[in-house]
């Protein structure tokens, strides 16, 4: 079982250097578990590459066909009140934005805070280093 955070998400949806990587990370293990908020995260960072001239809109269709389709299969960690109290930990404990102790907060109420042998698919370092400190195996 791996948590996918937004930033491992982005590269399925968007050609990118990481893209080849996480796409056979993808077909080895097709099941996607993500924080609920995830597909507007992974949204939000392929609207900003539009913004800034990297995407056009046959390329933003493409993005947008993708999402639709992870969204129809992967798993969504939903339950707010867990994860927002998690989330409220992480953030004394490592120096994290608050999106990124939600993501990782997620990943806990999905494995139920036993993260020893469950990846971890992440692009962000500083996220990363949170999430193995908390005992997840990282997969980038």
């Amino acid at each position: 079982m791996k948590f996918w955070d937004s930033s491992a998400v982005v590269p399925l949806l968007l050609p990118q250097d990481s893209t080849p990587r996480l796409q056979n990370r993808y077909a080895a293990d097709p099941l996607l578990n993500v924080w609920c908020l995830t597909p507007v995260e992974a949204w939000s960072a392929v609207c900003r590459l539009r913004r800034d001239g990297l995407v056009d809109s046959p390329l933003m269709r493409i993005a947008r066909g993708r999402l639709r389709a992870l969204i129809g299969s992967w798993v969504e960690i939903d339950d707010l009140k867990a994860v927002r109290s998690r989330a409220q930990r992480l953030l004394e404990t490592h120096v994290l934005r608050a999106a990124d102790a939600l993501q990782l907060a997620a990943a806990l109420v999905l494995v139920s805070e036993r993260p020893e042998r469950f990846g971890f698919v992440t692009l962000d370092e500083r996220l990363a280093e949170a999430a193995e400190r908390e005992g997840f195996e990282i997969e980038s």
